[in-house]
């Protein structure tokens, strides 16, 4: 029977480790994980309260839960449609072409205090990791209009609305009142 035996230098191991763990943290630090709203700018909306919230900090009155929350597939290919819409979205500080083949959640508010209103207005929002990536504000009149979230200063909406046959993100549960290009 043969029988080995070692000298084990702690203090080399605990440097070792140290060294190890230093690494790992450095890592973590360099790469980050998920950034939060805080560290990206993006408005957060990781409940229904931060969604109303975000809406009403633009002056709008809504109804305290959405009439309307499904998932919705952003478009990878650019059409028309989808790069019309994305404008809006850029004007707004916005930009939909980082996640361009992703889903997303999108949920939509009733508005009661838009000026001017004789039909319906919602406000649509769009929503990854609990950030407010985008949407819009619909006007479902005759000749309703979709703009940005600012309240405007006119009774009109500055953005004329699609009523065709929309390839901007498809959603899995869409009702005819509640229809935006998203």
């Amino acid at each position: 029977m043969m029988v080995m035996t070692a000298k084990v230098d702690f203090k080399k191991v605990f440097i070792a480790i140290a060294a190890v763990a230093a690494l790992v943290l450095s890592l973590v630090l360099l790469f980050g994980g998920k950034e939060t709203a805080a560290q990206t700018g993006a408005p957060a909306a990781g409940s229904n309260d931060a969604r109303v919230k975000f809406l009403t900090d633009f002056g709008w009155n809504v109804t305290s839960s959405p009439k309307e929350s499904s998932a919705v597939l952003i478009p990878q290919e650019n059409g028309e449609v989808f790069l019309r819409y994305n404008a809006l979205q850029k004007s707004q500080g916005y930009d939909l072409t980082k996640f361009a083949g992703k889903k997303v959640m999108r949920y939509v508010y009733e508005i009661t205090n838009f000026p001017g209103a004789t039909a319906p207005v919602y406000a649509t929002l769009l929503v990854s990791n609990n950030e407010i990536i985008g949407g819009d504000v619909t006007d479902t009149a005759a000749k309703g209009k979709i703009q940005g979230f600012q309240m405007p200063k006119e009774t009109k909406p500055t953005a004329p609305a699609e009523t065709t046959t929309q390839t901007a993100p498809s959603t899995e549960n869409t009702s005819e009142a509640t229809k935006s290009p998203i």
